[in-house]
């Protein structure tokens, strides 16, 4: 029984590997002979065509307001002598690392480095 339906298998596979093999030559077929279906001599102009019917380059498109999309891509902060001084003087009033990097827009462990920088970090040893 079990044999019965392998055996039934085995011929299903084959039979879709010859279809799929038959699928395959046809639509390069047709793709072949779509610059000529469309009045064009050569597959480059049928291809430059193609490409101005577009709009001419492709590529990501410039974020316009409003729009839904992918979040622009985060850029790294500017770490100025300003922003030291301000992350210097918020350590010293007693402010934290997380709490200190929210408010100047950079991450903790820049406020770490600037920490270090200023002597403001406890050795460990």
């Amino acid at each position: 029984m079990v044999t019965e339906k392998i055996k039934e298998l085995a011929v299903l596979k084959a039979k879709a590997a010859k279809l799929e093999a038959k699928v395959i030559a046809e639509r390069t077929a047709e793709l072949a002979a779509l610059p000529e279906d469309y009045g064009y001599d050569n597959l480059k102009a049928f291809i430059k065509a193609l490409k101005q019917a577009a709009g001419g380059k492709r590529g990501p498109k410039k974020a316009t307001k409003g729009k839904v999309g992918r979040p622009k891509k985060r850029r790294r902060a500017k770490v100025t002598p300003e922003i030291k001084a301000q992350v210097k003087a918020a350590v010293e009033g007693g402010k934290s690392g997380s709490a200190i990097a929210k408010e100047f827009g950079v991450s903790v462990q820049t406020v770490q480095n600037i920490k270090k920088s200023f002597g403001l970090v406890k050795s460990r040893n």
